[in-house]
């Protein structure tokens, strides 16, 4: 089975990744490297280079590349469920699970790594967590088609998928 988590940047969804996936002794793989390797450029350069609907339609193709894999925990990009159909996919092909994230957390995660985000690079403080809090919004009808929805706190997030898998 694959194992799909959502969520904004900056939600953890690559650390707990990790985590997870060793906890169920299988790979763990993260969308953008996996897109970035195929590529031979960054998610940043793609952004730049090609723009934004060239990169999503990349990514769909690799997410759907990776269905072809065998059983892995796979960490998605933030907006990889909001395009292409992506989350219909991902349901049908495994279980998903949205890391919830507060958007004041996520702005105090993304502020000291936006150089390698393409959507926040230019953005002051403020300009961050209005724009998480707008994205977050349009994004929820996304996020929330998963099969498990889990609301970060403090608690150690993959321990606690771990428990619910």
């Amino acid at each position: 089975m694959h194992i799909f988590l959502i969520g904004f940047m900056g939600c953890g969804k690559s650390y707990s990744g990790k985590r997870l996936a060793t906890l169920l002794d299988l790979p763990f793989i993260d969308l953008d490297a996996f897109i970035e390797e195929k590529a031979g450029e960054s998610i940043s350069e793609i952004f730049e280079n090609q723009g934004e609907n060239t990169f999503r339609g990349i990514e769909s193709l690799s997410l759907k590349l990776l269905g072809n894999h065998p059983d892995a925990v796979i960490a998605t990009g933030g907006g990889t469920p909001c395009f292409f159909n992506n989350i219909a996919w991902m349901n049908e092909n495994g279980m998903t699970i949205y890391l919830k994230t507060s958007p004041k957390k996520l702005a105090s995660r993304l502020k000291n790594e936006k150089s390698k985000r393409p959507l926040v690079a230019k953005l002051n403080e403020k300009e961050l967590l209005d724009f998480i809090v707008v994205k977050l919004e349009e994004r929820k009808k996304y996020y929330e088609q998963v099969k498990i929805i889990l609301i970060q706190d403090n608690q150690d997030v993959a321990a606690d998928l771990f428990s619910r898998i």
